[in-house]
């Protein structure tokens, strides 16, 4: 039975993460075809093909590896691939740059715009998160001094004291920043607990805390969840959607530069994941804070799939944007023998990579880090 649930999980992640690079790929399907572009092959997997049918003018195929989609675009290659004269206006080669951009980066927008419609979706069922004025308890670590003062998940910090001077709290970092200061001595927090009256606990604040806890040993937070009208969630989702997607893209740009000088230095980066990674944060997540917080993980990871695909790097589609630029630039195509090779070589160093981090990742699972 065990075995059974933990199978259904893994079908589960593998169809909703190729979902994702799926949606990539229709971006490019929509605005080649769009533009009376020749789209060859819509194949759902990698090669090599089980099952394919013409449909119209593209292949329609079914192929063995699961994870993911792929288009191919007459004359997305242009070094080493001939085109028969027929077709050479419907060819990617053929295009204006205008058109050659929007192809290219529409996967990407796709990836976007996917991101934020989960966010829409999962704000708009659960309502949306703002700042408040209240610092909430979210986790109590074991052996802290919150847990020894007898400090519960969802309790509320309302005041703090200490040589009996007493202050509001109204923001985490004020309690944060007081903890610290008055480290080893006796303070007293005013706690409003749900069906109690408000009551004072003492408690010590470490000196010198564990790795990753703070000297009071909790997990606070000033979020709150809030719910408006029916007919207003769809609004407030797209609005919150649009904003987790800019925090969560600004993110990942910062953690794709660490992982670059971690790769500079020789290290293996410990910060990104593969899809054994990927599949053990999401069981994880499942786990803990239930399905919606699942979908709202693919949120981020759709959009990480946008802000991967900008990068400047050769096969990835932000590579092929910044050769359209210095086409727009030189006013010339560069030689598409270098762009061939540069993209064959960035290819198999993207694989050599994915697995290294799929390696890394099983180690990680093995060890039970």
């Amino acid at each position: 039975m065990v075995y059974n649930v933990e199978m259904v999980s893994l079908l589960l992640f593998i169809f909703s993460l190729s979902l994702l690079i799926i949606a990539h790929e229709l971006g490019h399907f929509w605005a080649a075809r769009r533009k009376g572009i020749l789209v060859e092959e819509f194949g759902l997997g990698y090669p090599p093909r089980i099952w394919g049918k013409k449909i119209g003018e593209t292949i329609y195929s079914l192929n063995w590896l699961p994870l993911g989609g792929f288009v191919r675009i007459l004359g997305e290659v242009e070094y080493g691939q001939k085109v028969p004269l027929k077709l050479k206006k419907r060819s990617l080669a053929a295009q204006s740059l205008k058109d050659r951009m929007l192809v290219t980066l529409s996967g990407v927008g796709m990836n976007l715009i996917v991101g934020v419609l989960i966010f829409c979706l999962v704000y708009s069922f659960l309502g949306v998160p703002r700042k408040s004025d209240q610092v909430r308890v979210m986790e109590v670590a074991s052996g802290s001094p919150a847990q020894e003062a007898g400090l519960q998940s969802q309790d509320k910090v309302l005041q703090i004291q200490k040589d009996g001077e007493i202050q509001e709290v109204k923001e985490m970092e004020f309690l944060i920043k007081f903890s610290r200061e008055k480290a080893g001595r006796e303070i007293f927090l005013l706690i409003e607990r749900e069906g109690e009256d408000k009551f004072w606990v003492k408690v010590v604040p470490r000196e010198n805390p564990p790795e990753n806890e703070g000297a009071l040993g909790v997990v606070i937070s000033q979020s709150e969840i809030y719910k408006p009208p029916l007919w207003q969630r769809p609004f407030w989702g797209i609005k919150e959607g649009f904003s987790e997607a800019y925090f969560w893209g600004k993110t990942i740009v910062l953690g794709v530069g660490e992982t670059l000088i971690s790769l500079a230095r020789g290290k293996t980066p410990e910060n990104i994941a593969g899809p054994v990674g990927i599949y053990q944060a999401t069981s994880a997540i499942r786990k803990q804070s239930g399905n919606w917080a699942v979908i709202h993980f693919f949120g981020v990871l759709s959009v990480n799939l946008a802000i991967v695909n900008l990068l400047p790097f050769p096969a990835l589609d932000g590579s092929r944007f910044w050769f359209l630029i210095w086409e727009a630039v030189a006013r010339k195509k560069p030689n598409p023998k270098i762009e061939y090779w540069l993209s064959q070589v960035g290819m198999i160093f993207l694989i050599l990579l994915l697995a290294l981090i799929t390696f890394s990742d099983i180690r990680r699972l093995r060890s039970g880090i």
